[in-house]
């Protein structure tokens, strides 16, 4: 009878947030090359406020660049919108609406929730069936824990549950922050697109810094003699 240790868990990848989408156009237009030049597992999509109509089909132009690349698209709230225009889940934004919305993604679409204040809170959202729990993002006075407190609540999380956690960088050093403290995705918005550079070096510079960390992380543990956390996501 064998004693293996459980394998690593995979390496952390992108979640890219984009800006908020007026004229779906130019977004359109740049989201092939940026999702080929980096591993993107899913792409957040941020609607300007409007009409339902002008929304759906704002979600079915973008679906379709984004699925090809093998990501997944979800919606900022608009639960409601997500399967008539063709896309993957939702991000919700507390547990209340993680709770109105959950009968209508669930099973086929993803449910992610943010908004979790509280370690009970993050619990409840796993008792309620989310598909990942977002740590980090500002609320709505643009106020959010120092990146330590993030890193540790991450870390916490990925020890002891099953779905996966997402941690909300603002910047580059918080990226390679968070894929050292165990988050499965690194979200990443704002500070891509306003990169002087362009968002497609900075998401290629981001890359690789969480690849950087994962790697480091996993040999500090083989070092230490601990077994790396082992997962499976689902």
């Amino acid at each position: 009878m064998s004693n293996k240790s459980p394998p690593p868990r995979p390496a952390p990848r992108l979640y890219l947030a984009t800006p908020v989408v007026d004229d779906h156009a130019s977004l359109l237009a740049e989201l092939p090359g940026l999702l080929a030049s980096a591993d993107v597992a899913a792409v957040l999509l941020r609607l300007k406020e409007t009409d339902q109509r002008t929304m759906i089909s704002r979600i079915k132009a973008l679906a379709p660049p984004v699925q090809k690349a093998g990501a997944a698209l979800l919606i900022e709230g608009h639960a409601e919108l997500v399967a008539r225009g063709g896309a993957d889940g939702a991000h919700l934004a507390s547990l209340a609406a993680l709770e109105e919305a959950a009968p209508s993604l669930k099973p086929d679409r993803i449910a992610g929730v943010g908004g979790l204040e509280t370690r009970h809170d993050s619990m409840s959202a796993g008792e309620l069936g989310a598909d990942y729990v977002l740590f980090g993002e500002p609320d709505e006075k643009g106020q959010r824990p120092s990146s330590q407190a993030i890193a540790e609540r991450l870390d916490w999380w990925a020890e002891l549950f099953e779905p996966p956690c997402v941690g909300f960088a603002m910047s580059l050093e918080e990226a390679h922050e968070f894929a050292a403290s165990g988050a499965d995705f690194v979200l990443v918005g704002e500070f891509i697109w306003a990169d002087p550079r362009g968002p497609k070096a900075a998401l290629i510079e981001i890359d690789a810094a969480i690849r950087k960390a994962y790697a480091t992380a996993l040999a500090g543990q083989d070092t230490a003699g601990r077994k790396p956390a082992g997962r499976e996501h689902g």
